[in-house]
């Protein structure tokens, strides 16, 4: 099983078509905030194979979601082997 991705917001440029601009991509990793509203350590992610970005300050719900789905994917696997 393989870690899930950050989905970030991309800037909104002046110079770019609207029907263009793609309006979120995949980040570098979780921010900080996002992985204390699951409940884990940037150590305890990094064990998970997760990435995690400190420079990013935002929290998206997206990804909160994606991390707690990926936990209990893993709880799941765990509990049947």
């Amino acid at each position: 099983m393989s870690p899930p991705k950050a989905i970030i917001k991309r800037p909104n440029y002046s110079f770019e078509y609207k029907n263009e601009r793609k309006a979120k991509r995949t980040g570098r990793g979780f921010s900080i905030g996002e992985l204390e509203k699951v409940g884990l350590t940037v150590s305890q992610a990094r064990k998970l194979g997760l990435y995690v970005d400190i420079r990013r300050k935002s929290v998206h719900d997206e990804n909160v979601e994606l991390l707690k789905k990926f936990l209990e994917q893993l709880k799941q696997s765990q509990s049947k082997s």
